[in-house]
């Protein structure tokens, strides 16, 4: 049997392209994509459109960098987890509990 190889990020700019494509579909206006080492967290944003995503999302499978991204995005309307922020995700993203579980799972 073949292992299955992981699709990761090509470059930064792939990684920013998807920051952008996802912030078209959710109607989020994006100031800066920030991409670097982070201790703590996946990624932070502010209400005013300055994104900060962490250098290790490039190196994972894509599927938890488009979960990281939703999940940031969607900060930029709700600032906390409350039911409003989780039925956005729900609604985008069916899977974004099975996507949350599998990211925790690295730490």
């Amino acid at each position: 049997m073949k292992k299955q190889k992981i699709k990761t990020w090509e470059s930064k700019k792939d990684f920013k392209e998807e920051v952008y494509l996802v912030a078209n579909k959710v109607k989020v206006k994006i100031k800066q994509i920030t991409i670097r080492p982070m201790t703590r967290k996946w990624a932070s944003c502010s209400t005013t459109g300055y994104f900060s995503f962490n250098l290790e999302l490039l190196g994972m499978d894509r599927s938890l960098g488009e979960y990281v991204i939703l999940h940031e995005l969607l900060h930029y309307y709700v600032p906390n987890h409350s039911k409003l922020w989780k039925s956005l995700m729900e609604a985008h993203m069916p899977d974004h509990e099975k996507r949350k579980e599998k990211l925790k799972s690295l730490n």
